[in-house]
């Protein structure tokens, strides 16, 4: 069975001292720099936040404040900080992350309109990404998935992932949360576990 690994968001505005830092969000680099270094992956496939600096997302682009809810296309938008932004410091990969075994690179949130949390597809199914038609071409069966943040884009991305049909894994220490609200975290494994995917100490 092959198999792949996707790293989700490792970027600096997601990590310390970044735009929308996710708390603890450093620790999980040697975790996942280990696992890559201890394990054989068919593919290892970094997805990438990275927004025109003009996306709606943005509570600045609204003149909205951070954490107020707009509908953006008909469905609920969480007013973020700018972060990620195409060719800034903050949407480059950590510098700790080892990228020397990294096959593919899936850049996600590239539409002004519509916000992207998961690596296959945006928040209202309209555009994929090209991440189930890669590992599908690679002919990958089952995913493991680590990285930022795990009540957003990696809960996204491993739901999507199941309903693709891949066998699907998250390592629990390979994620943080945001935790906008204190139980996000502990919502989205028990939303994930529900939807089967299969989650790792």
């Amino acid at each position: 069975m092959k198999k792949a690994l996707i790293i989700v968001d490792v970027q600096n505005d997601f990590c310390e001292g970044g735009a929308l830092a996710v708390p603890q969000a450093n620790e999980i680099i040697p975790y996942i720099n280990s696992l890559m270094e201890e394990n054989e992956y068919d593919q290892i496939v970094l997805t990438q936040d990275w927004h025109p600096a003009n996306h709606k997302s943005f509570a600045s682009n609204n003149n909205r404040k951070v954490g107020e809810s707009i509908i953006l296309n008909g469905v609920p938008q969480f007013m973020w900080p700018d972060h990620c932004v195409e060719g800034s410091f903050g949407a480059e990969f950590h510098k700790d992350l080892n990228r020397d075994k990294v096959t593919h690179i899936i850049q996600k949130g590239k539409n002004t309109e519509i916000d992207a949390y998961s690596g296959f597809q945006d928040n209202n199914h309209f555009m994929k990404t090209g991440l189930d038609d890669f590992l599908k071409y690679h002919d990958i069966q089952l995913v493991e998935i680590v990285g930022l943040a795990m009540d957003y884009c990696v809960k996204f991305t491993a739901t999507d992932a199941v309903a693709n049909g891949y066998i699907t894994c998250l390592h629990f220490n390979g994620t943080r949360a945001v935790n906008v609200k204190p139980d996000n975290g502990k919502d989205a494994v028990y939303e994930m576990i529900q939807k089967g995917v299969t989650v790792l100490g």
